[in-house]
């Protein structure tokens, strides 16, 4: 998701969003342990993306 769509969200939608990406966080690296990730970039996608849903959290404050 682009940072202007998370900007247009409340803190509420930001804080749902960053726990669906925390179990999909999650989904990949057991996908990762078991040698069943086909797309190894998808880990480095939902980690940026918690780091900025996290910062406009920080801002929101």
């Amino acid at each position: 998701m682009e940072l202007k769509q998370l900007k247009a969200k409340s803190a509420d939608e930001l804080k749902a969003h960053l726990t669906d990406l925390q179990k999909e966080q999650f989904s990949l690296r057991m996908q990762k342990a078991t040698g069943q990730l086909a797309k190894t970039h998808d880990i480095r996608r939902v980690r940026r993306e918690i780091a900025r849903v996290n910062m406009l959290l920080g801002q929101q404050k």
